[in-house]
């Protein structure tokens, strides 16, 4: 078996497709990430995609090692790229063996996934109303950004409206929802620590990205603060990327993206790491429906994984939902905060590509919000 071709998708609302074929007329789907740079990304894959024609696609961690190793490496564009492929080529080995990835990758440690649900948007508001909603809906986990832009060092006031609408949220339905609070990266150290200690009362499941990756040292000292579980790593790339952190040991969950940190195995390997370490693992997947098919392979098989993203109506979706370029729907299903292993092969997703064909002619212009604080000055997002 070789791989024949390849093509890449830009669908709305921010997703990359690609789709792999072989010779014996297998194909494989992957997704890579679009951010702010979809045409880069584009270009890349399809520079990068020339040097799989021909080869054998069931050599995925030789190609994996030719794909990343150059003299620079390492990024988002290379490594969504590379995710996108490495996802294609586990997709159509397990539909040539017949199996679920996992299987390949050991086999299952769970019997079912718990899942979390978003609320809030970008600037969260009516949050209670929202958790009750989700309580309804079976939900024993919610996650919600805190705040929106933050100055080095801001207003108490607020901190306050934080600390309001995660209390709103206790008041609605108690303790027995879970609550995973993301700082998204928009906090500096001195208000990090600041936030933490003022949202520990409320017991939230973990804080996210209480600051910026590359401000990594920071960690220990929020750690020192409080003894909620912090969490991290959407934004890194392949296990090097995540070495820091396991070193220095002041974060507790880690959460790499299938569809950046290198692909699936890339992750199981990040997950192993972290397992060594006594580190819990939560993946990021906020973006289309190849890319969580993927990671819940990653999860099925991963026995320090305790909670999954799951990005259906997401707010950053918003015109279409992932479901709608999905044949098989039932693959996403949800019941009581849980869904089931994935059963069918490879990734377990049939994809409607004539949907996606129809999409993508409509083009893709994908730009990520630009914030300023209040004296003018670009904050973060």
């Amino acid at each position: 078996m070789k791989i024949s071709d390849f093509v890449i998708y830009k669908v709305k609302p921010r997703w990359i497709f690609v789709k792999i074929s072989t010779d014996n007329g297998l194909s494989g789907w992957g997704e890579m990430i679009s951010g702010t740079k979809t045409e880069t990304v584009v270009s890349g894959a399809k520079e990068m995609g020339k040097t799989l024609i021909g080869r054998n696609p069931n050599n995925i961690e030789q190609l994996w090692q030719e794909m990343h190793r150059s003299f620079f490496r390492g990024g988002p564009i290379n490594g969504t790229i590379i995710s996108g492929f490495e996802m294609a080529l586990w997709d159509i080995k397990g539909k040539a063996l017949g199996v679920p990835v996992y299987d390949l990758l050991g086999g299952p440690a769970r019997d079912k996934i718990r899942v979390y649900s978003w609320i809030g948007g970008d600037r969260p508001s009516d949050v209670a109303e929202q958790a009750k909603e989700r309580v309804k809906l079976g939900f024993t986990a919610i996650k919600m950004n805190a705040t929106s832009e933050l100055h080095y060092i801001d207003s108490y006031k607020k901190v306050q409206a934080v600390v309001d609408r995660v209390e709103s949220i206790r008041n609605a339905v108690g303790d027995d929802l879970e609550i995973g609070i993301d700082f998204h990266g928009r906090v500096h150290r001195p208000m990090a620590k600041v936030l933490a200690k003022a949202l520990e009362p409320y017991h939230p499941m973990f804080l996210e990205e209480v600051v910026l990756p590359e401000n990594w040292d920071s960690f220990d000292d929020i750690a020192r603060e409080v003894s909620v579980p912090l969490a991290t790593g959407e934004r890194l790339y392949t296990r090097w990327g995540f070495k820091e952190l396991f070193n220095q040991g002041a974060v507790d969950i880690v959460q790499p993206d299938v569809a950046m940190c290198g692909g699936i195995l890339e992750a199981r390997k990040i997950a192993a790491m972290a397992e060594a370490y006594d580190m819990a693992v939560a993946p990021h997947a906020p973006y289309g429906p190849v890319a969580l098919a993927a990671t819940l392979q990653l999860d099925a098989c991963t026995p320090n994984v305790f909670i999954q993203e799951q990005s259906l109506g997401i707010h950053y979706n918003q015109g279409f939902d992932l479901l709608d370029f999905v044949a098989n729907k039932e693959i996403f299903q949800y019941k009581d905060s849980y869904v089931q292993l994935p059963k069918k092969p490879g990734l377990g997703i049939d994809m409607d590509e004539d949907k996606i064909k129809d999409v993508a002619q409509q083009g893709l212009v994908w730009t990520n919000p630009k914030w300023k604080n209040y004296d003018g000055t670009i904050a973060e997002w």
